[in-house]
C-alpha cells in the first residue's frame, strides 16, 4: 500500500492500491495500442487537445492545488503558480511543436535529402515529489506533441497528484492511454524500463535514482534523460545592485521552502561586499512567514517528509562543528525546518560539499575572478549559477569558464518553455524544454532519394 500523508499535519489523506504486474501490463499493453493511432494524428488535432490540457489547468487550478498543498506541503500560491505555469508549458508547444519537428532539407548529392523527425513510441517519466505537476507537465507536453505517448511513476508521497495528472489529459479529450498514472513504487521501476513496449525513459530526482535508472536503460539500450541534482551558486560582485540581489537571492534559495533542484545553495560573495551583503539578506530572511501552508501569506511551509528536514538538519550540524557559525535558524520542528544562514563556509563542508534540498544556505567569501570561478566549478553538481554584477562584459568573459548548464545573469536559474534545461557533471544529461527538449525523444530520422 502506498500513503499520501499531510506533512503539516501528519494526517493520513488516502491509501493507493499499488499496481500489480498485470495492472503494469494492461496499462503498457493499452499505451502501445493507442501509440499506433497517436502517432498519426495532425500536429493540429494534437495542439487542440493540448490547449484544452492548458484551460483545464487554469479552470481547475485551485482544485490540482490545494491537492499539492496537501499532499507535499507546497504553500498554497505556490502551488496554484506552478499550476499556472503547468498550463503555460501546454500553450507553448501547442504553438511550437510542429515547427520545432519540422523536416530540414539538406543540399548533399541526392535528388532530395533531408532530417525527419519520428515519434519513437512509449515513454516512460519517472517523477519527484517537489514540483509534483510542474517536472510531469515539461516532459509530458513535448512528449505527446511529438506523437509518443506517457506513462508515469511519480514519487510515493504524491500519488493523489499522480492520479490529478492522468485526470487533466482525460479531462481535456485526449484518447484513454495517451498518459497513464502507474501507482508503483520504486522497486517495480526496473520492470518497466526493461519492458519491451517502453521505448526510453527520462528521470528527474536524486543521484541515487538517476545513476540505477540509467543504468537499466544503458543494459536494455534505450534512450535516457536525467536531470538530478544541483548545488547552485549565487555569485554576487562588489559592483552588483545591492537592494534587487538580496531580493532576488532570498527567492532564489527559499521559494518552495528550499526544496529545487535548482535552488541557489551556495551564496559566494565578494569580499568587499560581505558584511553589508550578509546583515541585509539575513534581514530579509528574517521576514520571510512560516506556517499553515494552505494560508495564502505562507512562504515557508514544511519539508515533504520529516526524515528530509532530518537530513538538513544534520548537513547543518556537521558544518557547525567543522566551523561553520549559525546566523539565523537551525532549528527544527518535525518536519519543519526554520530558515538558515551560516556564514564561514568552506568547501570541505556538507553545506557547500553536498546538495541541500532545504532553507538553508551557506555563504562563502572571494577576492578575484578566478577564486570565484573555481568555487563556482567547484562540486560535483553543474546544473546552473547566478551572476550578479553590472558590468555585462565582465559577465560575458566569465562565463565560457562556467561548466554549468545554465547561467543567469542578475536573475534567479528558473525554467522556461522557451529555453534548453539541463545539467552537467553529476546534474544529469540531455535536456527538457524548447526545441531541444522536443527533440530528445524522437527518431531523427535520415531520408535520402536519388
Amino acid at each position: 500500500m502506498i500513503v499520501s500523508k499531510n506533512p503539516y499535519s501528519g494526517e493520513t489523506l488516502q491509501e493507493h492500491r499499488e499496481s500489480s504486474s498485470e495492472d503494469i501490463d494492461q496499462a503498457l499493453e493499452k499505451a502501445t495500442a493507442v501509440f499506433k493511432e497517436w502517432r498519426t494524428t495532425s500536429f493540429s488535432f494534437r495542439s487542440q487537445l493540448m490547449l484544452k490540457a492548458a484551460e483545464e489547468l487554469q479552470k481547475n487550478k485551485q482544485e490540482y492545488a490545494t491537492v499539492i498543498t496537501r499532499e507535499m506541503g507546497k504553500p498554497i500560491q505556490q502551488s496554484i503558480a506552478e499550476v499556472e505555469k503547468c498550463a503555460w508549458v501546454c500553450e507553448y508547444y501547442a504553438e511550437n511543436a510542429e515547427e520545432h519537428l519540422a523536416s530540414e532539407e539538406i543540399k548533399t548529392d541526392a535528388g532530395k535529402s533531408y532530417v525527419n523527425y519520428a515519434p519513437l513510441g512509449v515513454v516512460m517519466a519517472i517523477m519527484p515529489w517537489n514540483y509534483p505537476f510542474w517536472q510531469v507537465f515539461r516532459f509530458a507536453a513535448p512528449a505527446l506533441m511529438a506523437g509518443n505517448v506517457g506513462v508515469l511513476k511519480h514519487a510515493s508521497n504524491v500519488m493523489m497528484c499522480g492520479k490529478n495528472l492522468e485526470k487533466v489529459f482525460i479531462r481535456a479529450g485526449f484518447p484513454e492511454g495517451c498518459f497513464q498514472n502507474l501507482v508503483i513504487g520504486s522497486k517495480k521501476v526496473e520492470e518497466v524500463v526493461k519492458d519491451d513496449r517502453v521505448k526510453a525513459v527520462t528521470l528527474t530526482g536524486s543521484e541515487g535514482a538517476g545513476s540505477a535508472v540509467a543504468a537499466t536503460a544503458g543494459k536494455e539500450i534505450k534512450k535516457s534523460v536525467l536531470e538530478l541534482g544541483g548545488s547552485n551558486a549565487l555569485v554576487v560582485f562588489d559592483d552588483a545592485d545591492m537592494e534587487e540581489t538580496v531580493k532576488t537571492c532570498v527567492q532564489a534559495r527559499f521559494q518552495n521552502t528550499g526544496q529545487s533542484c535548482i535552488a541557489g545553495k551556495r551564496l559566494l560573495l565578494h569580499q568587499n561586499i560581505a558584511e553589508e551583503f550578509t546583515q541585509k539578506f539575513v534581514d530579509k530572511v528574517r521576514e520571510l512567514k512560516s506556517g499553515d501552508p494552505m494560508d495564502e501569506k505562507t512562504f515557508i511551509g514544511v519539508q515533504a517528509r520529516e526524515d528530509l528536514a532530518e537530513d538538513l538538519e544534520k548537513q547543518v550540524k556537521k558544518s557547525v562543528e567543522m566551523g561553520a557559525k549559525i546566523l539565523i535558524g537551525a532549528e527544527r520542528k518535525k518536519a519543519f525546518y526554520a530558515p538558515t544562514v551560516l556564514a564561514d563556509v568552506t568547501p570541505e563542508m556538507p553545506m557547500f560539499r553536498e546538495e541541500t534540498f532545504g532553507p538553508a544556505i551557506g555563504i562563502t567569501t572571494f577576492r578575484s575572478y578566478d577564486e570565484a570561478i573555481e568555487l563556482i566549478n567547484g562540486t560535483k553538481f553543474g546544473l546552473g549559477v547566478s551572476l550578479f554584477t553590472k558590468d555585462a562584459q565582465k559577465a560575458q568573459k566569465l562565463i565560457p569558464r562556467i561548466e554549468d548548464g545554465a547561467v543567469f545573469v542578475n536573475e534567479l536559474v528558473k525554467s522556461d518553455p522557451r529555453l534548453p534545461f539541463g545539467g552537467t557533471k553529476r546534474s544529469g544529461y540531455g535536456r527538457e524544454l524548447s526545441k531541444f527538449g522536443i527533440r530528445e525523444f524522437v527518431n531523427i530520422q535520415t531520408v535520402y532519394f536519388k
